[in-house]
């Protein structure tokens, strides 16, 4: 008697603290999980978050019935390195190679779809996985770093550059191929609105007009040619959404919605100059919405804590119930995001999610010897700094090389030409001119990231306290740029074979080189000389 009245004692102090009770009910019934990506788009031109000019319902329906995040970051802007640091839970700079765009991926580093599908999970993506990256194979096997590929399915797409995949008939066939009962890791990559896009396709197919743009982002100038630009990536992001608008309905009738949580977000902001590859707020802010019917309390939250991609994977390797630390993963940098999910707060709900790493090193060539543009940086409510390792380098890539780190755009050609006149040259300098090591910028006010404060002295103690907390989480991380040995990133090689030593090859004339991604006009010899903008 005396032994059961202990063990129902035992029983009620435990099943009543909530930590224990999530516990049980994940190894019951865990999660399934649903992560989709789009490819390059910027927080915060999503109808949720206000935005005018693109219509999203369905990120629009995750949002209100779950939670929307203003504060969500990617550590590295560019779509490689931010989606190995998604699958891995670490910053890129501590992914050795996969730091990279186009890398060999390091084959001690296994990703949360692997790890899942050993513990029980049914795995497989459509679209877009993690890529560009190559891997070795496995145990004799191909690696499947976000699950086995579905992609039997095409479709008639709305213009000529958007994807022919059919998302959401391939997500079907995932389902329909799943166990009766087994829990599933899917990962809807989208493939837009990555460029190109069929110029004047979102007035002439999406029934958009210039003047439903309200504000164009002062960095670039405000004309037709642009507006344009941005509204056919608005129509190639609204398509990413009624893909998932099917994928959720989809999901509905299977039964599975109630207890699949679904994230959608993108891998780095747009690919317009000064944003896609870069490290400033359109680069790295990105739109994030959660929906968990079973797990989620208080649904329609809007929170502002800040979250950064390496919070996915521990976050759903606990609601899968697998210890992070006996998981067979590198050790995991981010944090997981249950607190939030379990709370019932809206605004802060953890005063410690106060700030996010972000940096980069190579990603596509076109300096001499294949280099990088070395940069890390720290993002708070207030700030931004910036850090500039190698300001004797181009930041975008070398002008004659045609600025390989920005896509081909009109809005690309428009900021090169601007640079030939000094009434307009600031636009070429914001996205292609040289930088100074240190970059402060007031976010409240400069969300933009125009006047730099880090000369300012009004500023020093600011930028002091950010340079110093920036500083010391890398050296806890082991950045190699931290102790002297940042060079390494630049020696990992080149996995695209085309554009390895790219600036070299191009130099001698080299006639097998190719540089589909860009214009040929994008190739500028007269580049302005008037130094970096104060």
């Amino acid at each position: 008697m005396r032994q059961n009245i202990f063990v129902i004692g035992w029983l009620f102090l435990y099943l009543g603290n909530p930590f224990f009770t999530r516990n049980i009910i994940a190894q019951s019934k865990r999660p399934n999980i649903l992560f989709c990506i789009a490819d390059d788009a910027s927080y915060p031109f999503l109808s949720a978050y206000g935005c005018n000019w693109v219509k999203s319902p369905a990120f629009d329906q995750v949002a209100r019935q779950g939670i929307l995040f203003t504060n969500a970051y990617t550590p590295n802007a560019k779509c490689a390195p931010s989606r190995s640091c998604i699958i891995t839970g670490r910053n890129s700079w501590q992914l050795e190679a996969a730091a990279n765009h186009w890398s060999y991926w390091p084959g001690k580093f296994k990703s949360y779809p692997e790890i899942l599908k050993e513990h029980g999970y049914f795995t497989g993506f459509t679209g877009k996985g993690c890529a560009p990256v190559i891997t070795e194979k496995l145990n004799g096997q191909e690696r499947e770093l976000t699950g086995q590929k579905y992609s039997k399915h095409k479709t008639t797409p709305p213009t000529s550059q958007i994807s022919a995949e059919d998302y959401a008939t391939n997500f079907a066939d995932f389902l329909n191929a799943k166990p009766k009962g087994q829990p599933f890791c899917f990962w809807y990559g989208g493939r837009e609105p990555h460029r190109d896009y069929e110029y004047g396709s979102g007035i002439r197919k999406g029934g958009m007009h210039l003047d439903d743009i309200t504000t164009v982002p002062p960095f670039w100038p405000d004309n037709d040619s642009v507006r344009t630009d941005m509204l056919d990536y608005a129509f190639e992001l609204q398509y990413f959404d009624q893909q998932l608008m099917k994928i959720l309905e989809i999901l509905k009738a299977s039964g599975e919605l109630d207890n699949t949580i679904i994230v959608v977000t993108a891998d780095n902001g747009m690919p317009f100059p000064r944003v896609k590859g870069q490290e400033y707020e359109y680069s790295n802010h990105e739109p994030l919405a959660v929906m968990w019917k079973n797990g989620i309390k208080n649904p329609g939250r809007i929170v502002s804590d800040f979250v950064s991609f390496i919070d996915f994977a521990p976050t759903f390797l606990e609601l899968a119930g697998i210890k992070a630390t006996t998981s067979g993963m590198q050790p995991i940098e981010g944090k997981s995001l249950t607190d939030i999910f379990y709370s019932d707060k809206a605004g802060t709900v953890n005063s410690q999610r106060s700030y996010v790493l972000i940096g980069k090193e190579r990603h596509d060539v076109g300096r001499p010897n294949d280099q990088g543009y070395p940069i890390r940086g720290i993002v708070t409510k207030d700030y931004l700094y910036i850090h500039n390792f190698k300001t004797e380098l181009w930041p975008a890539g070398n002008p004659e090389t045609g600025y390989l780190n920005v896509d081909g755009s009109p809005t690309k050609k428009i900021c090169i030409e601007a640079g030939r006149s000094p009434q307009t040259a600031r636009y070429w300098q914001w996205s292609f001119g040289k930088r100074s090591s240190d970059e402060l910028y007031q976010l409240q006010s400069d969300r933009e990231c125009l006047n730099n404060l880090a000369n300012n002295p009004l500023y020093t103690n600011v930028l002091k306290k950010m340079e110093e907390k920036l500083f010391f989480h890398l050296k806890q991380q082991k950045d190699p740029r931290m102790f002297g040995k940042g060079d390494v990133f630049d020696q990992y090689p080149y996995a695209d074979k085309t554009g390895i030593h790219f600036y070299e090859r191009y130099q001698k004339g080299d006639t097998t080189l190719k540089w589909d991604w860009i214009y040929k006009t994008d190739f500028d010899t007269s580049y302005p000389k008037q130094g970096i903008l104060k």
